[in-house]
């Protein structure tokens, strides 16, 4: 999770730095593993988001080996979704070449993101499934709101991207003009915002074990808070300041990463209540 989420940060900051072709190659960079010769700050990041997308995809791939290999310890599903995850990484790395080779299209691009994003959010509901896979299944409104939650955090993300690929937040800043990306991108903060406060106020009302997910929802409306400030920093700062950049696609990555926890969180079975019907005062076994 650390790997996948730290490659989305750096794609983002590698986008950020103009330095999507700064390795004119591919997979290679300047036809070598280490372009000791070219490097540089732009030539780093492509380097290193590459890196570690290959250590990514060999977890992956290692982790869908011992899958098939200990199945029988396993649950059932869970070869399976390793296969799904599997073929997602083979697609993330197609597409990250497609990128170079098409010269950083912005339907490429976003695609890239689109997958990555989804492999966050495949992920993290994975490692919550296999924590809690003797739990029963949550109501139908909890389905419902954190899944639209999830929906809406990454369609937010994939407009933003759109906003930064085609640069038509800079040219709307400078010269006022291509903003429809960036109106549509204000505009959609507000309801995406307000599923997700509703999701979170919702839980706390219902009480009981959705209460108890108190951290994850916490977490996720600190995330938004930060979220919303940085956007409104970063086109108050004109996107003059990389870093701010970076950091509102960190927030909108961890967003998507607690989130699709809480989607796949059940709550823990309740436990049988032992019986008080005692035979020739002898105590009954009581098994639950």
């Amino acid at each position: 999770m650390v790997a996948l989420v730290a490659l989305v940060v750096v794609g983002g900051a590698t986008r950020v730095m103009e330095a999507g072709l700064a390795c004119p190659d591919w997979p290679l960079c300047y036809g070598s593993f280490f372009p000791k010769g070219q490097m540089n700050i732009q030539v780093f990041l492509e380097w290193f988001h590459r890196l570690d997308a290959f250590f990514v995809g060999v977890s992956i791939l290692v982790q869908f080996f011992f899958s098939l290999t200990y199945k029988s310890l396993l649950p059932k599903w869970f070869p399976w979704i390793n296969g799904v995850v599997l073929f997602l990484i083979l697609l993330q790395g197609a597409l990250g070449a497609l990128t170079v080779f098409e010269l950083l299209s912005s339907i490429v691009v976003i695609s890239h993101l689109l997958i990555a994003l989804s492999l966050v959010a495949l992920m993290s509901g994975l490692v919550q499934r296999l924590l809690q896979n003797e739990g029963t299944e949550p109501p139908v409104w909890w389905k419902l709101s954190s899944g639209c939650s999830l929906l809406a955090v990454i369609v937010q993300s994939l407009v933003g991207g759109r906003v930064a690929t085609t640069w038509s937040a800079r040219r709307c800043i400078a010269q006022t003009v291509d903003c429809q990306w960036l109106d549509l991108h204000r505009f959609t903060a507000f309801p995406v915002a307000l599923c997700i406060i509703s999701f979170v106020a919702f839980s706390l009302y219902k009480g009981g074990w959705f209460r108890e997910q108190w951290p994850f929802l916490a977490a996720i409306s600190g995330l938004l808070i930060l979220q919303i400030m940085l956007g409104v920093f970063s086109v108050h700062l004109n996107l003059n300041e990389p870093l701010v950049t970076v950091f509102h696609q960190l927030v909108a990555t961890l967003l998507v990463a607690f989130t699709a926890a809480l989607s796949f969180r059940r709550p823990n079975l309740i436990p049988l209540t032992c019986s008080r019907n005692f035979v020739d005062s002898a105590f009954e076994a009581c098994h639950g």
